[in-house]
């Protein structure tokens, strides 16, 4: 690890600056993704921001009956947190699947959602990335592509975001709250953080240097049956291959609205509204279940060894889609 100078600022705004004003500064919180990084000289800060110490770290109701997440909640408290468990039961599940419990433990809210891709390439440096080093070249293009995107991906790049709590948060509407280094503060839908790759994958969001999370609104609680499920190659402790987060309505076994997230296919949390508008009405065992899962990944392509991914995701949404009108 190579060494970098440490302040812990004693306010949002002096954190801010510092990361703005001062070349390869980075935030710290958990450092759960970050200082392995580091070790393997992927990421190499001169300058560490701990902002541990900052007043955003509680769970708050909001005056439209939501719940404001402080970006320092760490996984475990957020995922145990009685308002969670009891009104948005997909964010505590999604939270549970992800990681280890001493993770979660460090894990904070604004690191799980800017957490980098696990591509093996981006972890490898003696291999060819344009995440890590612009102009390179996509090794996984042509190497084994596995666990990479079926949607969503570039000629640059194919990787996919590994967060199973923002993948929940989509499917939630979301809001991320931000304060940039002059001060003012700005309100981002949680659908615009994520940048696609396009031929700028090093550019994985659209926050500016030094602009800080502080913390993610949750609307008020949602009508319907709230499920997360995660398909991986082993039962803890792994990425997704697919993952969906949905929030199903159903009256009398027939869907009045549906919000659908998946996660493990794409460079950012994937939602495509047409195909849950298309939902409404439908019933338990009609092609109305597969059509989403389809239109969901419309225009999916595999890069040889994730071909299996596009089927899976389909079966996947028909599967969740079931189990929620059969909860109704």
């Amino acid at each position: 690890m190579r060494a970098f100078s440490f302040e812990r600022p004693d306010s949002v705004a002096a954190a801010a600056n510092a990361v703005a004003t001062r070349p390869g500064a980075k935030f710290i919180a958990g450092g759960t993704n970050l200082l392995d990084l580091m070790k393997l000289e992927v990421e190499k800060p001169t300058h560490l921001v701990d902002v541990n110490r900052l007043p955003l770290a509680s769970v708050s109701e909001t005056a439209d009956g939501g719940l404001r997440i402080g970006a320092l909640v760490r996984n475990s408290d957020l995922a145990a947190d009685p308002r969670v468990r009891k009104d948005y039961g997909v964010l505590s599940r999604a939270l549970l699947s992800g990681a280890s419990g001493q993770l979660r433990n460090k894990a904070t809210t604004a690191g799980n959602l800017l957490q980098r891709t696990r591509c093996y390439y981006f972890y490898d440096t003696t291999k060819p990335c344009n995440k890590r080093d612009p102009g390179s070249g996509c090794s996984a293009l042509e190497g084994f592509n596995r666990i990479h995107a079926i949607v969503g991906a570039s000629q640059d790049c194919i990787a996919t975001h590994p967060s199973d709590m923002a993948v929940a948060m989509r499917a939630l509407d979301a809001k991320v709250e931000t304060i940039l280094p002059d001060g003012k503060a700005e309100v981002i839908p949680i659908a615009e953080l994520h940048r696609l790759p396009g031929s700028t994958p090093q550019i994985e969001t659209i926050l500016q240097p030094g602009q800080i999370i502080t913390a993610v609104t949750l609307p008020p609680p949602l009508k319907g049956v709230q499920i997360y499920r995660k398909v991986r190659d082993r039962a803890s402790y792994a990425f997704a291959m697919v993952s969906v987060a949905a929030v199903v309505d159903a009256v009398g076994g027939k869907i009045r609205s549906a919000r659908i997230a998946l996660g493990g296919i794409a460079p950012k949390p994937w939602r495509v509204p047409t195909a849950e508008h298309a939902l409404v009405g439908a019933t338990p065992g009609e092609p109305a279940f597969r059509e989403a899962g389809r239109a969901l990944v419309a225009g999916a392509r595999g890069w040889g060894d994730n071909d299996f991914k596009i089927g899976l995701a389909q079966r996947t949404v028909a599967a969740v889609l079931s189990a929620a009108t059969r909860a109704a």
